[in-house]
Order: C-alpha cells, then sequence, then structure tokens
C-alpha cells in the first residue's frame, strides 16, 4: 500500500509542479492578445492546465502525502521545513488561480517581470523540496528556537506578543 501512496504521490506532485513552471508562461502569451479567438483559446488553454491538470495534482499531491506521514511516521525536522516549503507552494498554487482570475478580462496585463518572479520562485520552490526530501538534511530545532520548544514556552511566546483584544 505504501509503495502504491508513493508512486501516485510522486506522479501527482510531477504534474503540479510542472502545471505550475508552465503556467507564468501561457499567463505571459496573453500579452498583445486582443479580444479573438486567439485569446479565447489560450484562456481555454490556460484554464485546462490550471483547473483540469494542475489543481487536480496538487489535491491528490496532498492527499497521498497526508496518508504516507501516518503510514511511515514522518515526524522529524526535515519533514517540517519540506511541509513549510508545500504551504509556500500551495500559496503561490492560489496566486496563479488569482492571476488567471483576472488576466483575461478587458485589459488584462501579466508583465515581464511577474512571469520571471513567478517562474524563478516555483522553480526555487520544487527544487528546494526536492533537495529537502532527498538530503533529508539534519536540522537541530533546539538550535533554532530553544525556549519555543521548552515545556510552556508556546505560552511565553504567545504571551511576549501583544494581541490587541475586540
Amino acid at each position: 500500500m505504501t509503495t502504491l501512496l508513493k508512486f501516485i504521490h510522486l506522479g501527482t506532485i510531477a504534474i503540479w509542479s510542472g502545471g505550475l513552471i508552465v503556467l507564468p508562461f501561457l499567463f505571459w502569451q496573453r500579452r498583445g492578445i486582443e479580444v479573438g479567438p486567439e485569446l479565447d483559446r489560450l484562456h481555454r488553454l490556460t484554464r485546462f492546465v490550471y483547473v483540469g491538470m494542475t489543481s487536480p495534482a496538487a489535491f491528490v499531491a496532498i492527499g497521498t502525502g497526508t496518508a504516507l506521514i501516518f503510514l511511515q511516521t514522518t515526524f522529524l525536522e526535515w519533514f517540517s521545513m519540506k511541509m513549510v516549503l508545500v504551504g509556500i507552494l500551495v500559496m503561490l498554487h492560489v496566486v496563479a488561480g488569482l492571476i488567471l482570475m483576472h488576466l483575461f478580462e478587458p485589459g488584462g496585463h501579466f508583465g515581464r517581470f511577474s512571469y520571471i518572479a513567478l517562474t524563478a520562485s516555483y522553480l526555487v520552490l520544487s527544487t528546494a523540496i526536492i533537495w529537502v526530501v532527498l538530503g533529508k538534511p539534519h536540522i537541530d530545532s533546539n538550535q533554532i528556537a530553544k525556549k519555543l520548544f521548552a515545556p510552556g514556552g508556546l505560552r511565553q511566546f504567545l504571551g511576549d506578543i501583544k494581541m490587541p483584544m475586540p
């Protein structure tokens, strides 16, 4: 069962990452295209990549990854780092959806800087996740936030943050 879940997890991660990496290029193709059949074709293709491929792959990758957590009991610091990186990737996935939602409206624009920044972000995050998973670096959480992991540390940490009451 674990091997099958790993296979599905890796396959859907490949589709998810590949879709995210290609989306900024598709967004960038919007430049210079006014209303017409070419814009409609690009819009349909971009929506298919996001809605039909990338988002379902992300859902299945996260689902199988969650199942693997419980099957393999992976609770080490490197895994926490991986989860932070995946969380950032999910947030950037949402950013792509927001861009897609507004890009094909009249006057929609996706500039060169946005194209480079979003593509670079996806590439760096995907590479970092692969590096963390394959390298499983030793991270000493006591060196990062020693007081936070002490008994009562979270209470003290939250007590230091003054939250305004409504």
